[in-house]
């Protein structure tokens, strides 16, 4: 097959699970981005495996959608245009109107992007989301390799896992794997050394992290991926430029890498054109697999402010914006009360992500999705993170304002156990091996391990007991008895991680002095 035949608008790249509205024909595992827009009310949600791949790909399929419907144009209308598009049930399929005038719809903004779809195109062409300048700009004896490019694989010197590979010999990713992985490298790589690209006489290998790098991204989902997608546009700003606010493959020329980076100028660019990083992908001879990839900085000096709708930001003790990091041990249930209260509480002074201010707008049958990728700002990453809440979004404040802080009071009750649970352990082992500067993480990770699963489970058990009529005046929380709940488990946990020293006497009087920790410890003489 020659290059630049895959295309992302017609091959199956997309994973999907299909609603069983959909049909009892047999359908495709996978989609094209027309099939997916065209036919996003049969489609459940995406069934990419890889959360990091999975944020990045909604953000392109928002900017999508808001090309495709006009709701990339702001207006006192906006959020009336979208629930026409709800009404309709389907995305505009159309080509536009005559003129010009109006959406573009799927088919009209597809065939005039067609030639910025394909994943390859060497021959001065803009392949999707790529730079080819790479070839010229890269050292093309010493590229990345497509085990770099596939975030989940071991590569250079680092150990091998779950599967054994060979930077010299590897593994040929099918194209999906490869894309999916070029929208994780845009959103969440890393910062510092990369492959050394030369610009204009000067040769640097230093890239800056990826705009998503370290962050937990949070999305409404809805009971198909149409509302989904409708529930994840967020309103342009006023400050919005919409004639400058461009996707990166509909850029009349690439940016130069050696200028002052590009700053976001709407919503779309916002969702797609904040990358750090520049990657092009070299195919095999058949144009199905990923044979070579570039990876390196996209542009060199300050990085760019970071911004995004889909994050809760909070504020450092020194003033600093910053998002919610992404915490593979930390349940979804904790970060509940952020999404639904306009003012959460805490030192942090957590800021509900942009898109649930309006998000509740398309169904209140809305859900919360967390993805992220738990890493640290340079190279190393630990561990995809994805969670999903019941449906939440009919307690958010605006729709019950009663209702909603009991949520906050109940997530408080149960870090409250959990942190006192941490400090009890920790003092205990202290005291058992009589030395004040020990840490004790051992026990405080088996504590951990008990102790907040079972948290979790008894916080939605309290969260789908909660009145939503408004006929109860205490909206169905009974605080003492949660109160209760959270101390037993803690008591539990405690019990179970202390037990292997209570059989001597100084495990048992450490375990009794700190055992008063669960309880709040000992009060400060006035």
């Amino acid at each position: 097959m020659p290059d630049g035949i895959y295309s992302l608008v017609d091959e199956g790249w997309i994973p999907v699970r299909w609603r069983p509205e959909a049909g009892a024909r047999e359908l495709p595992d996978r989609v094209g981005l027309r099939d997916l827009l065209l036919r996003a009310g049969d489609i459940a949600g995406l069934d990419v495996p890889d959360a990091p791949a999975h944020a990045a790909l909604l953000r392109v399929l928002y900017a999508l959608t808001a090309r495709v419907t006009g709701l990339d144009l702001a207006g006192p209308d906006w959020a009336d245009r979208r629930v026409e598009l709800l009404v309709e049930g389907r995305l505009p399929a159309g080509k536009g109107r005559p003129g010009g005038g109006g959406p573009p719809g799927v088919e009209g903004y597809l065939a005039r992007w067609r030639e910025r779809f394909f994943v390859f195109d060497p021959v001065g062409g803009r392949p999707w989301m790529q730079d080819a300048r790479l070839r010229e700009q890269c050292d093309r004896q010493n590229t990345a390799g497509v085990n770099k490019l596939i975030i989940s694989r071991p590569s250079g010197n680092n150990h091998a896992w779950f599967r054994h590979g060979s930077d010299a010999r590897p593994d040929l990713p099918a194209v999906p794997e490869a894309v999916l992985n070029l929208l994780v490298w845009h959103y969440w790589g890393p910062s510092g050394r990369c492959s050394a690209r030369e610009v204009g006489g000067v040769k640097s290998a230093s890239a800056s992290a990826g705009p998503l790098r370290t962050a937990l991204s949070y999305h409404p989902e809805g009971a198909s991926l149409f509302e989904t997608l409708l529930a994840g546009l967020v309103p342009p700003r006023s400050s919005d430029r919409q004639e400058r606010d461009l996707c990166p493959w509909e850029w009349e020329e690439l940016p130069d890498p050696a200028g002052v980076p590009l700053l976001p100028q709407g919503p779309c660019s916002r969702l797609t054109a904040c990358s750090e990083h520049a990657v092009l992908l070299v195919p095999d001879e058949s144009g199905q697999l990923v044979a070579d990839a570039y990876v390196t900085w996209a542009f060199q000096g300050e990085r760019r402010p970071r911004d995004d709708d889909f994050l809760i930001w909070q504020t450092s003790q020194q003033g600093n914006r910053y998002p919610r990091p992404a915490d593979a041990r930390r349940g979804l249930w904790r970060d509940l009360d952020a999404l639904l209260l306009l003012e959460p509480s805490g030192t942090a002074q957590p800021v509900r992500p942009v898109v649930f201010r309006t998000a509740q707008e398309v169904t209140e049958r809305l859900r919360v999705r967390a993805l992220g990728f738990d890493q640290e700002g340079q190279a190393k990453d630990f561990q995809f993170v994805d969670a999903s809440t019941p449906v939440v979004f009919d307690l958010v404040e605006e729709r019950a304002p009663r209702t909603a802080p009991a949520v906050g009071r109940l997530r408080s009750m149960g870090e409250m156990f959990g942190w006192r649970l941490e400090r009890a352990v920790r003092r205990a082992w202290a005291a058992y091996v009589d030395d004040a500067k020990a840490d004790g993480d051992a026990w405080v990770g088996d504590a951990a391990g008990r102790y907040w699963p079972q948290a979790e489970k008894e916080f939605w058990s309290r969260f789908a007991g909660l009145d939503r009529s408004g006929e109860s005046p205490d909206v169905g929380l009974n605080t003492g008895e949660a109160r209760k709940a959270f101390l037993r488990l803690a008591e539990e946990a405690y019990e179970a991680v202390t037990a292997t020293v209570t059989r001597t006497q100084r495990g048992a009087k450490a375990v009794s002095d700190a055992r008063i920790e669960l309880y709040g410890g000992n009060r400060k003489k006035k």
